[in-house]
């Protein structure tokens, strides 16, 4: 019998969804150092300010804190160093057009474990202005007051 397999995650970016309008996305490996990877089983990452850019034909993530695991002896890397981030050749190059083209920004939006390895999600994004960020946030609001009316006329109530 197989042991059933849980993905834990390990950090969600929830304000991604708010600051950009989130278009194609990919899961790509990251690389770690030292302790990186029993700080992150500790659960305390955020992706909250994290983004990534191509550098000589590499995908690097900047701004993701990876808190130092309390129990290690010492670690020389830094919280928030860059990382590199491991996809296909031809994943980099369309990721790296797309950007150039369309001046998109490629931003995390969940780290997590996939059979023992570090995982982040990544996905093409453009940053939204402040009407689109209430524009959105009124649309939302609309849809549950309408989800509320639709609710109580089913249960007869008419208040």
């Amino acid at each position: 019998m197989k042991k059933a397999e849980v993905d834990p995650v390990v950090a969600r970016n929830r304000k991604a969804a708010h600051e950009y309008q989130l278009g194609e996305s990919w899961e790509a490996g990251i690389v770690l150092q030292g302790m990186e990877v029993k700080g992150l089983r500790a659960g305390r990452a955020s992706l909250v300010g994290g983004f990534a850019i191509v550098e000589d034909r590499e995908i690097w993530l900047h701004g993701v804190h990876i808190p130092q695991y309390s129990q290690a002896r010492w670690f020389d890397g830094g919280s928030r160093r860059k990382r590199k981030l491991l996809l296909h050749r031809a994943q980099i190059d369309k990721i790296e057009r797309k950007v150039n083209e369309s001046e998109l920004t490629i931003v995390p939006l969940t780290l997590y474990f996939k059979d023992g390895r570090a995982k982040v999600e990544i996905a093409l994004g453009r940053g939204k202005k402040n009407w689109d960020k209430r524009h959105a946030l009124a649309e939302r609001e609309a849809g549950r007051e309408v989800e509320r009316a639709v609710s109580r006329r089913l249960k007869g109530r008419t208040d």
